[in-house]
């Protein structure tokens, strides 16, 4: 008999022998004057079953039954290992059609000898930023290169960007690459498309976002500054702030949704059997909508700060890799290991001396800019680092040709 119990024996015994009134023995109990008399009622002096209540020993109507627990426990060990126990929770009630609770699920998973796959640590104390008050006021960029597959394929990058103010995360998409400038652009001309232009981007500092070496050239001196990487002359175009965090908590907000992802979108991979980026990233897209619908909250203020970008702006330009090149006098711009040579205009001066922009696009198009004015185009891969030759054979000693481009078709000279 519990302490209650007995307290409750020992009140309606009194309430009984008139030593204490009703009125106070319901004050005593915390309970009603009409729950009282029934207990005095039932108020047995040779027995205690009395004051026991009328379920005990009764099955519990919203108790799971043995049959479905021994289901949760399989799919748990099965189907769904390595399921945190939210998320185990979730596909039991859209999948499997089990309604149970999270506790109910940590419960008997417990009692299973089953761990979470995560370990608990006391937490540091830290301050929390305030979110941002509107909509695309400040986008979070980061990058997660981990085995996302697990063995069924090859370690992808996962880069996206998330907005501060209402936490939904805006785009995002794997590439083979690790974290490289060719990834943010894809993904910030993608996030442009959809939602517009930000006001500004929370960042780390990634040499993708800014020099982080000493260099300076005699033009740099001059200008008081060192000239902005590739994606920083883009948020610099587009008049988008870039402000850098300077630790890893700092821009806590996305570092969590990337630790969300490693567990809820490894398992849905996992459960989809994705072994390829295309795969994965038609699951990432439906976990992306699921995770915004969930998670996502309502930002303190209705107006929306992204501001959309004027079509008569060359997009294919504006999201590019650009290079300054002075023309040469036989009308050669030389790119890395290759001399482009510019083809004659119709009654136009040479371009001998002029400096030009060579732009290589996303869709792998090189094109020469000289003003708006676009001089030449070709394909060339995207993965041609300028300034790099091609790789030759360590046995080869041969003096490497140059390769030439002559309105469209190649050359070779030794």
């Amino acid at each position: 008999m519990s302490q209650k119990e007995l307290q409750r024996v020992k009140v309606i015994e009194n309430a009984v022998q008139g030593r204490i009134t009703v009125a106070k023995a319901g004050e005593l109990l915390q309970l009603s004057t009409r729950q009282v008399k029934r207990l005095k009622a039932r108020y047995d002096l040779e027995a205690v079953e009395w004051v026991r209540h009328g379920n005990r020993g009764r099955p519990k109507p919203w108790a799971v039954d043995e049959a479905v627990k021994k289901r949760i426990v399989e799919l748990a060990q099965g189907k769904y290992e390595g399921f945190n126990d939210s998320h185990l929770t979730e596909k039991l009630m859209e999948v499997e059609k089990i309604s149970v609770s999270r506790e109910t699920v940590r419960r008997l998973l417990r009692g299973a000898k089953l761990k979470s796959p995560h370990r608990r640590r006391a937490r540091k104390y830290r301050a929390r930023r305030e979110r941002k008050a509107r909509l695309g006021m400040m986008v979070l960029t980061d990058a997660s290169r981990e085995d996302w597959l697990e063995g069924r394929g090859p370690a992808l990058t996962l880069i996206g960007y998330q907005d501060d103010a209402t936490g939904q995360v805006l785009v995002c998409g794997f590439q083979l690459q690790p974290e490289d400038t060719l990834g943010y652009l894809r993904q910030l001309r993608a996030l442009v498309e959809r939602h517009g232009v930000p006001l500004s981007l929370y960042r780390d500092q990634h040499g993708t976002f800014q020099r982080n070496d000493k260099h300076w050239t005699i033009e740099e001196q001059m200008a008081g500054r060192q000239a902005p990487t590739q994606l920083g002359r883009v948020l610099e175009e587009l008049g988008i702030e870039s402000i850098r965090a300077l630790s890893p908590q700092a821009k806590g907000r996305i570092e969590r949704l990337w630790k969300t992802f490693q567990d809820r979108l490894k398992s849905e991979l996992r459960l989809a059997g994705a072994g390829t980026v295309e795969q994965a990233n038609a699951v990432l897209e439906k976990f992306r909508k699921d995770y915004n619908a969930r998670f996502a909250v309502k930002a303190r203020e209705a107006a929306n700060d992204f501001r959309p970008l004027s079509r008569k702006l060359n997009w294919d330009r504006v999201f590019s890799l650009r290079y300054e090149r002075v023309v040469g006098k036989d009308h050669v711009i030389v790119f890395g290991a290759r001399s482009i040579q510019l083809p004659a205009g119709p009654g136009q001066p040479g371009y001998a001396g002029a400096r030009v922009e060579l732009s290589h696009q996303l869709n792998g198009e090189l094109h020469v800019w000289r003003g708006q004015q676009d001089l030449y185009s070709m394909k060339l891969p995207l993965d041609y680092a300028p300034g790099l030759a091609p790789r030759q054979p360590a046995q080869s000693s041969k003096k490497r040709p140059r390769i030439y481009v002559y309105a469209g078709r190649l050359a070779t000279r030794a």
